[in-house]
């Protein structure tokens, strides 16, 4: 499955309440943007993919708020209703991790249980898979149609699907891998020929953040098919990369990417 071209205007987006630090906290909207993919699955008429929603959603009467990436599903399936989106029944979902943030917004960081994000995109979507990011906390849930994953693949609709958790760091922190453990997870579903690679922790590029040594991974691997690898923790400007070898790297930090034929 390999990226035509990503519209840089916002079909839609999302609005929510960021902490901004020192107790202050910020109004911020998630922009949603349409690509196009030279093929799917028969099954799929799209895939969504999503990450770093350290937000909550903008309050709408007397009720708690919940995490941004609650809010993002149901806003999905309201765009299918009205037309603008594929039927969530015939959607599935990448999420690349870091969705939670601390209830009062009183400072940014903390790290939670993201479970109710997971389970709002599997009571609604065909699937969803992905990856925790260093700030997620998520009670293991044997459920059909939901995949996290870490150093394992799973056939979805025929698409592989592969994926590679946390970061690169001390072990005994919070979804951190010393660096030879998580390179080689990424290395070895690089081997399964994935389809699609899902990491938190991504590659950098030229004058972009991200792991040196992951890039040296994806670059290195000499691949018949390359993966579109889907990341996030730090963000891009631009949505897409090409790297050397034919990878493709989709940045999904603070963006939400609808993947649909082109």
């Amino acid at each position: 499955m390999r990226i035509l071209s990503v519209d840089p205007i916002p079909f839609d987006a999302l609005p929510a309440l960021n902490a901004a630090g020192r107790g202050r906290i910020e109004a911020i909207t998630y922009p949603l943007h349409r690509a196009a993919v030279d093929r799917l699955p028969d099954a799929l008429d799209a895939i969504v993919a999503a990450a770093d929603l350290q937000a909550l959603e903008v309050p709408s009467g007397p009720y708690p708020q919940r995490l941004a990436g609650v809010a993002l599903a149901e806003r999905l399936v309201d765009l299918a209703e009205r037309g603008d989106l594929p039927p969530p029944g015939r959607t599935g979902v990448l999420l690349a991790g870091d969705l939670y943030t601390v209830p009062d917004l009183k400072r940014r960081g903390g790290a939670g249980d993201v479970g109710s994000v997971w389970s709002a995109f599997a009571g609604r979507f065909r699937w969803v898979a992905g990856v925790l990011g260093n700030h997620d906390v998520l009670t293991p849930r044997d459920r059909v149609g939901v995949h996290v994953l870490d150093g394992a693949a799973r056939a979805l609709d025929g698409l592989r699907v592969g994926g590679v958790a946390g970061i690169i760091g001390n072990p005994a922190r919070l979804n951190r891998q010393d660096a030879a453990t998580f390179l080689g997870k990424v290395e070895a579903l690089l081997l399964e020929e994935v389809d699609v690679l899902v990491l938190h922790e991504g590659p950098d590029g030229d004058g972009l953040r991200g792991s040196p040594d992951v890039r040296a991974t994806l670059e290195g691997a000499a691949l018949w098919s390359p993966p579109l690898v889907v990341c996030g923790h730090t963000w891009w400007p631009v949505p897409l990369v090409d790297l050397a070898g034919g990878v493709q790297v989709l940045k999904v930090d603070a963006r939400v990417v609808v993947l649909q034929r082109g």
